[in-house]
């Protein structure tokens, strides 16, 4: 006997209702270590199989009361049989036969008189498949679960990051708040007069304070970028507006350095579907490198004009390209390509000329892709630059009507005074936050009742009946959402104007914040006067509403 067809392993099911094949194939099987079961019947064979798995069966097909062909059909509809391997041993040759075997799921087909040599050969190489297809199978399936197992990690852990960075956002910003609060009620001279060196002093201590926050809102904007959590909200958009108001930003610091600024804005230039304020947001970061990366006396450009990605194309893409070109430093070609890299510096080194973290060309490629556009470079040292910006566009053009000049919001605090002052309820647990809203308001006239947690601010509000509350969400006990939804029960309270007034400015916050039953929401540190504006609007509207 071939000696590579000995001592074999593996249980075969023998199945045929004639007995002296089933003794020669037993026999066979036997010989070379395979264990052996016999049925003389189908539903022997289907029982048998209950008891015991097979690794593989050998089937006839001619069988009295069910034929080898309906057999196989219900191993292979049964999930505990379905990938035993089934091998036809029959007499019946003919192709109409075998393609039928095949198509009920057998993996070969002999016909008899059968040969012992080719029917062990078989066996063997099914068995070896069928072993191969199992491990397979296994290590498939433990890759699903390995990636599976992954992805939850990659999930629990990008959840963690978005828990800590809402911490941290909120550990940064209630303690700048107070500092960037006192520093504006101070310039106000709410806690006194101020002499010219002191209002110089503050002026830094606020521009320092302004200077950290924009760092904080750059990290927490490239991470929620990357993961995905930054939504859009896209609007169409007047172009000449748009870049006017980035060009207002970066002023007064063009004017410090003798910068001249220009621009090429075109007439009745297609309007953007954009978020507005993002883009605004990558127009002022690029004029703001533009301009701290060029000398004094130097000049910075801001150009705009309409073109098409393929103009031979009968579907080409209609899209505008803003330009800002400067005349200063240059960048060196091997170091184009680290210039969008999250918390990348072209000059690394401890004494570098110019301040900055790194993020904010990265949040430029960022927020541009998200707008399907696509933002370019293109430099030489010492002579300067040129970054691009392209956006896709409409092809209607938009007309302004002309702007008011006072806004709705703008409502003087005079207008208030002819009515009662007006009672404030502020919901803060936080010493240094406290003393800085509530000297700045009632700087400003109001009267301030305090709660430094959710049972307290739900319980003055029942009993002092305030005109607008000022609610911050995380305090001990009860946290404001809670307090907010618990106030808005209260039959006298549902239209008390409430402000959320926190540190919490991650993805979501302010829904969760109206939702809870907030009326509007501000994110500290928070400007007072940009408060009292908001108050002054919410207790005019509820007046209005009254009347």
């Amino acid at each position: 006997m071939n000696q590579e067809l000995a001592e074999q392993t593996g249980l075969i099911l023998i199945v045929d209702d004639t007995p002296a094949n089933l003794e020669v194939l037993s026999e066979t099987l036997g010989a070379v270590g395979y264990d052996v079961a016999i049925a003389t019947t189908g539903q022997r064979a289907l029982k048998q199989l209950e008891r015991e798995l097979s690794d593989l069966i050998l089937l006839d097909i001619t069988m009295p009361d069910m034929d080898g062909f309906e057999v196989c059909q219900k191993l292979k509809a049964n999930p505990t049989t379905r990938n035993i391997p089934v091998i036809f041993i029959t007499a019946l040759a003919d192709t109409d036969n075998k393609i039928k075997g095949f198509e009920l799921g057998a993996v070969d087909y002999i016909t008899k008189p059968f040969q012992e040599q080719e029917v062990l050969a078989r066996v063997k190489t099914h068995l070896q498949l069928a072993l191969l297809t199992q491990n397979l199978e296994q290590e498939v399936a433990m890759k699903v679960f390995s990636l599976e197992q992954a992805k939850q990690a990659a999930e629990a852990a990008n959840k963690a990051k978005s828990l800590f960075l809402a911490n941290m956002s909120h550990e940064l910003r209630t303690p700048l708040n107070a500092v960037l609060g006192i520093t504006e009620g101070l310039q106000d001279e709410v806690f006194g007069s101020m002499n010219e060196q002191q209002m110089k002093a503050l002026q830094i201590i606020e521009s320092s304070g302004t200077h950290l926050l924009e760092l904080i809102n750059d990290i927490l904007d490239v991470t929620k970028i990357e993961s995905g959590q930054l939504e859009l909200s896209c609007t169409p958009t007047a172009v000449a507006p748009l870049c006017k108001s980035s060009l207002a930003f970066i002023k007064p610091l063009a004017q410090k350095k003798a910068i001249q600024l220009k621009t090429k804005l075109p007439q009745n230039l297609p309007e953007l579907l954009i978020d507005e304020r993002r883009i605004r947001q990558v127009l002022i970061n690029l004029l703001n490198n533009a301009v701290k990366f060029s000398p004094d006396g130097g000049s910075v450009s801001l150009e705009v004009q309409a073109n098409s990605l393929n103009p031979n194309a009968s579907d080409s893409q209609n899209f505008l390209r803003i330009a800002v070109i400067d005349n200063g430093i240059g960048i060196a070609p091997e170091n184009l390509n680290k210039l969008f890299q999250p918390f990348v510096q072209i000059d690394n080194s401890l004494n570098r000329d110019y301040q900055g973290t790194g993020l904010g060309l990265t949040l430029v490629k960022r927020i541009v892709d998200r707008h399907g556009g696509k933002v370019e470079v293109s430099s030489e040292v010492g002579v300067g630059s040129c970054f691009t910006v392209d956006l896709p566009c409409t092809n209607t053009i938009l007309f302004y009507p002309k702007l008011e000049s006072q806004s709705e919001a703008n409502i003087e605090y005079s207008q208030l005074q002819k009515q009662k002052t007006p009672l404030i309820l502020l919901a803060e647990d936080n010493e240094a936050n406290i003393t800085t809203v509530s000297s700045y308001l009632k700087a400003k006239g109001y009267r301030i009742i305090l709660a430094k947690n959710g049972d307290e601010a739900i319980a003055q509000a029942e009993s002092q009946n305030p005109d607008l509350i000022l609610m911050d969400i995380s305090m001990p006990n009860k946290n404001g959402l809670e307090a907010m939804e618990e106030i808005r029960q209260t039959p006298h309270l549902v239209n008390v104007p409430i402000i959320a007034l926190t540190a919490l400015a991650m993805t979501g916050d302010r829904e969760r914040c109206l939702a809870a039953g907030a009326n509007d929401y501000l994110s500290k540190p928070v400007k007072l006067k940009q408060l009292t504006s908001m108050i002054q609007k919410l207790l005019a509207t509820k007046d209005k509403e009254n009347s």
